[in-house]
């Protein structure tokens, strides 16, 4: 068989574990010949491709990035896209697609599929906000580099007896937040699920203080929101697949928390240090055991469907399962676990 492979939406640690799993077990175990689109849909639409196989592969497992290149192109906003994705896939002579990405590069795939494309979907997003699977890849390797950056934080904090603002990943999900913020030992945790009452927060720092400890980490997802008019957020811009450009709530934060309690306030965005970077061993092992899984399912005919870990198991599901809603946070982590720690 010709099989194509993408990597779409933002990079993340493990792609090329997943893209050197479809490779080996593609051609070397299956006889298959493995070519990949360049910068993810874009490349598709454009009819770009790079030929992958075990030689070109060797060594990338413990990069971070991608080889193929990403993009967010959205096939569906560019007149003829999903159309020129079907005949580029036709002319590369591909029996079938593996895209590697999230909810809006699995949710392009999962389009083309009820167009005819035959697909199969890998999960992938340091968010870690795709529903159907436990984890994703990544998402691991964030968590370990938001947590270095916490314990890092918390010396100069102690040092100048200030409150700094750690903004780590998260859209519309607060993942990397709730977990290296539980790891790091935060006084706070903002997460995108929960508008946030900046007075509660004023007043939790406050109380910190009052019990002698001068120094406090809050960390802040990049899409968490105040609560409707306590603190004013500028307009952000959007991609073509209408999501916002985030980042900056942790400067409005720092600044409102040293207005509002007198406290020198600081902040720290991460930023796409959590993208880049080598991958964590649980990253490289789930990401090189989704590859595998996904030339399987290439080779069972089992398509429109996305590879998922379960009960420690890779298992097959519905790519329309996978998109239909997002994997958020449980607000019993935060209240439950999280705040025992706050005080």
């Amino acid at each position: 068989m010709r099989v194509g492979v993408l990597t779409g939406g933002g990079d993340c640690p493990g792609l090329n574990a997943v893209i050197r799993a479809v490779v080996r077990k593609g051609e070397v175990v299956y006889g298959d010949a493995v070519v990949g689109f360049a910068d993810g849909w874009k490349g598709a639409v454009e009819g770009r491709t790079v030929p992958l196989d075990v030689e070109r592969c060797r060594g990338i497992l413990p990069r971070g990035g991608t080889i193929l290149g990403t993009s967010r192109t959205n096939p569906y906003r560019i007149p003829g896209g999903a159309q020129r994705v079907l005949d580029n896939v036709a002319a590369a002579g591909l029996d079938a697609l593996v895209a590697i990405g999230g909810e809006d590069t699995l949710g392009v795939a999962h389009r083309l599929a009820s167009e005819g494309l035959p697909v199969v979907g890998v999960p992938k997003t340091i968010d870690n906000d795709l529903s159907g699977t436990e984890v994703t890849f990544g998402f691991d390797t964030a968590v370990q580099i938001a947590t270095d950056a916490i314990d890092r934080l918390h010396t100069t904090a102690e040092s100048h007896d200030r409150v700094i603002v750690c903004e780590v990943m998260g859209r519309n999900a607060g993942w990397i937040a709730t977990y290296a913020g539980i790891a790091g030992g935060a006084a706070e945790i903002l997460v995108p699920e929960e508008p946030f009452d900046i007075d509660v927060v004023c007043e939790s720092l406050k109380r910190r203080h009052q019990k002698g400890r001068y120094a406090s980490i809050v960390v802040v997802a990049e899409g968490a929101r105040p609560k409707e008019g306590t603190i004013a957020v500028r307009d952000r811009q959007v991609d073509q697949f209408g999501h916002e450009r985030l980042g900056g709530i942790g400067n409005v934060l720092a600044e409102e928390i040293e207005k509002r309690t007198g406290f020198e306030s600081r902040v720290t965005i991460l930023g796409h240090i959590q993208r880049g970077g080598t991958p964590t061993a649980f990253d490289r092992v789930l990401a090189t055991r989704f590859g595998v899984a996904a030339i399987d399912a290439v080779h069972d005919g089992a398509f429109d469907v996305m590879v998922a870990l379960r009960a420690g198991s890779i298992v097959r599901i519905p790519l329309a399962d996978a998109v239909e809603t997002l994997k958020t946070v449980d607000p019993e982590l935060v209240h439950g676990v999280a705040e025992v720690f706050f005080d």
